[in-house]
């Protein structure tokens, strides 16, 4: 969905982007807090994607990928950064 599917006016369409940005901050502020399981972790950080790309796609400043291509992506970005971790580290 872009901004031209996306059927608001614009002043619903700051408001939209109003409450992204106040979700993408708690869920930055979340994920600052220690002792944060793992799991709700990780699913914090996708929460945090998504809410980016849904930002993307109502101010259309962008390609924006659709849920699909999104979680794809997550995923390859989590499989290297694993890949990485296992490898040993050289002196």
């Amino acid at each position: 969905m872009n901004a031209d599917e996306l059927n608001v006016s614009e002043a619903e369409r700051q408001v939209l982007l109003g409450q992204l940005n106040a979700a993408e901050s708690a869920l930055r502020s979340n994920l600052h807090v220690h002792r944060v399981d793992t799991t709700a972790r990780a699913h914090m950080e996708r929460a945090l994607a998504h809410v980016r790309e849904a930002c993307i796609a109502i101010s259309a400043t962008g390609h924006v990928r659709n849920v699909e291509q999104l979680v794809t992506d997550l995923l390859n970005v989590e499989r290297l950064a694993s890949q990485i971790r296992q490898q040993p580290i050289r002196v």
